[in-house]
């Protein structure tokens, strides 16, 4: 325990020493800083910062995570040389990355809110909500990257790997689902769309924060069939499950390579 804490606290130096932390956290502070500006209301700052934050959280997680194991390969060859537990290293070495993002993640978006902003209970709540989603995002893409940079020891296919990741997860899945939606509209498709729903974590971020902010027009077709499933509060319930699943899946797919590695 005490070697994987040391690991972490190495990584998060390393994290502020390359600036890109302090850099990250800058933007979501000048961004939610400009949002004050141009809209003023806390609901509507909130709202569009859910949409930023399904867009920027996954693209910095697994492009910073995969350049990140890319550039640490001599040190890591250095621990598992040394009498050390692969399992701690690669445990160190995550919680000490998606700590640094997520805190600079939190800061970033929390200091104007507390500086200009929320008062009630509700938009503070739904601030919360916002920081819960886009740290389970953190961690869920942070683990994507790990695996991907450890399946690949060319860089820039690593990488290449790592954006294509990202842009069907963000970009492309909704619209292959509402080519299977139009497709196949004369057969039941309830129960398949809730399934495509949940292989996508960004899908699922979305669904739970706009079912709770009471958004349903901006959930897209896999957000109003899960609304519909399962109704509002139960919705959210199994959104919210199936996120955390996925900051656990990625982490073990990759322990169990980088256990496996021959470095």
């Amino acid at each position: 325990m005490k070697t994987a804490l040391r690991i972490a606290l190495f990584s998060v130096r390393d994290v502020l020493r390359s600036k890109w932390g302090i850099l990250y956290m800058l933007f979501f502070f000048l961004a939610t800083e400009g949002l004050f500006r141009l809209q003023g209301d806390t609901s509507q700052v909130t709202i569009s910062l859910i949409g930023l934050s399904l867009i920027l959280i996954p693209l910095t997680s697994i492009i910073f995570g995969t350049m990140y194991i890319y550039y640490s390969r001599e040190f890591i060859e250095l621990l598992v040389t040394q009498p050390v537990r692969r399992r701690t290293v690669f445990g160190g070495m995550y919680t000490g990355l998606t700590f640094s993002l997520i805190t600079a993640f939190v800061v970033g978006v929390i200091t104007p809110f507390v500086l200009r902003g929320a008062h009630t209970p509700a938009e503070w709540s739904t601030l919360a909500l916002l920081l819960t989603a886009g740290s389970c995002l953190t961690t869920a893409f942070v683990g994507l990257s790990f695996y991907i940079s450890l399946l690949s020891e060319d860089r820039g296919k690593g990488l290449g790997i790592a954006i294509f990741v990202w842009l069907a997860t963000a970009v492309l899945y909704d619209g292959v689902i509402m080519i299977v939606a139009y497709a196949f509209a004369s057969y039941p498709l309830e129960t398949p769309m809730l399934i495509l729903a949940m292989l996508n974590p960004i899908d699922m971020a979305r669904v739970f924060l706009l079912i709770k902010v009471d958004m349903a027009a901006l959930m897209g077709y896999t957000g109003a069939v899960f609304e519909r499933f399962f109704g509002g509060s139960q919705g959210a319930l199994v959104s919210i499950a199936v996120l955390l699943l996925w900051t656990v899946l990625p982490f073990w797919a990759g322990l169990r390579r980088f256990a496996r590695k021959d470095f």
